[in-house]
């Protein structure tokens, strides 16, 4: 019994670890240097402590396993925390295939995103490109406006760290 636990602490400790690592990394890489360092702290102790585990008897192959389950399932735990939490910002571009762009940029409008529109030239001629700077976590909402007036639109999405200014609003779910 005593052993089972003792690869249940490996597994966790490897989930929980792996976990605070994506999400101190999404800290890094969105400038948030308090979280990223509070998040360290106990990221590092909790590693730490689970390989010490493994490495004070490396004769045992189930520690090591569980050292290595715990870390596939941490990144697959971490992701989907990062997902729910859906941090930072984005910039979408959009092409619509029809002819639609008023439609879409009054619904987009009305739905709280800003827009901008540029004019663009594609191989079949003149597009409106529009830019869409929004919240992560209202990427599904401002997809399936998109898609009730054009299944077909062209749309890429990047991440973006704005700097100053724009139009970005709280979402009401």
């Amino acid at each position: 019994m005593e052993m089972f636990l003792g690869y249940a602490l490996i597994f966790f400790a490897r989930v929980i670890d792996v976990s605070m690592a994506t999400t101190r990394t999404l800290m890094v890489v969105q400038g948030r240097r308090l979280q990223a360092a509070f998040i360290g702290f106990f990221e590092v102790g909790i590693y730490v402590t689970a390989l010490g585990r493994v490495v004070s008897s490396l004769d045992n192959p189930f520690n090591l396993l569980a050292y290595c389950l715990g870390f596939a399932a941490g990144n697959f735990v971490g992701i989907t925390i990062e997902n729910k939490i859906a941090l930072g910002n984005l910039s979408a571009q959009i092409i619509l295939k029809t002819s639609n762009n008023e439609e879409l940029v009054n619904q987009l409008r009305q739905n709280g995103f800003g827009v901008t529109i540029l004019e663009g030239q594609g191989i079949e001629g003149p597009r409106e490109v529009l830019n869409v700077a929004l919240n992560r976590k209202d990427l599904a909402k401002l997809k399936n406006l998109v898609d009730s007036i054009d299944k077909h639109a062209f749309m890429t999405v990047n991440n973006i760290s704005p700097i100053r200014g724009g139009y970005f609003t709280t979402m009401k779910k």
